[in-house]
């Protein structure tokens, strides 16, 4: 903040332009993480959550004893982890890049 200030940068400028892009840079990576574990460990929506499709397995396997709505939670887990994990190492990645070479942005 004090070589923006000694740019002549304002308070306002130097938050929009030196303080919340670095900000955003170190925060979204460790954000993104705690998303794909907060997906893992609560079923948020009920249609989509891997929670909720594990407790409809068990009372489908409680009435038939049939264990293939275990095997369909799985698979559905998988399919809602997976993609937002590539997304996070994605974007971990490029981030990293940047900073590599140097990138203002």
């Amino acid at each position: 903040r004090l070589a923006a200030r000694s740019l002549g940068l304002g308070y306002g400028q130097t938050l929009r332009r030196v303080v919340l892009p670095q900000a955003l840079r170190k925060m979204t990576p460790p954000l993104m993480n705690d998303f794909v574990s907060m997906q893992k460990d609560v079923g948020l929506i009920s249609i989509l959550g891997a929670i909720d499709a594990i407790a409809a397995a068990r009372s489908a396997n409680a009435l038939s004893y049939n264990f293939t709505p275990y095997v369909v939670a799985g698979i559905l887990f998988v399919l809602l982890a997976i993609p937002t994990i590539r997304t996070a190492d994605w974007y971990t990645a490029r981030l990293r890049e940047r900073e590599q070479s140097g990138a203002i942005l």
